[in-house]
């Protein structure tokens, strides 16, 4: 992402939080940042070591923690609950409505892409878990797939 994208991402960002009554501060606004910038997925942890790196101040894991749960309750960034790792959404700038995020996960470089499925696959999903006696509390689906990338590599 080149930094006029970077620059319309976090302006996007910021409208839709203050249209859903939140506020995109510079601290929550450097870590949306961080994950922007990353090429993989990244822990609390990693996300605390590179703001740190970067800040003239330290950011203790609980607070990034505290502001990944505020970007996570705003759509910005996903929780890949496989990893327990972030990742920003890929579609904050889009001017459409968002799908239901599924996530490919490339088990060897880690990369990591947002695709939409359709949401009649997720309620026919639904249906089959009720059918089974259960309830599906979370329809986002995590992947593990080799890039196109490291297909090539390996063969």
């Amino acid at each position: 992402m080149n930094k006029q994208e970077l620059a319309n991402t976090l302006t996007k960002a910021e409208h839709m939080c203050a249209h859903s009554g939140g506020r995109l501060t510079e601290k929550r606004k450097r870590i949306l940042e961080v994950l922007l910038s990353s090429l993989t997925p990244l822990s609390a942890y990693e996300v605390a070591d590179v703001y740190n790196s970067t800040s003239e101040s330290n950011m203790p894991p609980m607070s990034v923690y505290r502001i990944l749960d505020f970007l996570e309750s705003e759509q910005l960034v996903h929780k890949l609950s496989s990893a327990n790792k972030y990742v920003a959404c890929s579609h904050i700038a889009c001017d459409h409505k968002h799908q239901i995020p599924q996530f490919l996960i490339c088990s060897s470089c880690q990369n990591v892409k947002e695709i939409a499925i359709s949401k009649s696959i997720i309620d026919e999903l639904d249906q089959q878990v009720v059918d089974a006696g259960y309830k599906l509390m979370n329809s986002q689906l995590e992947l593990q797939c080799l890039c196109e990338r490291c297909t090539h590599n390996a063969a």
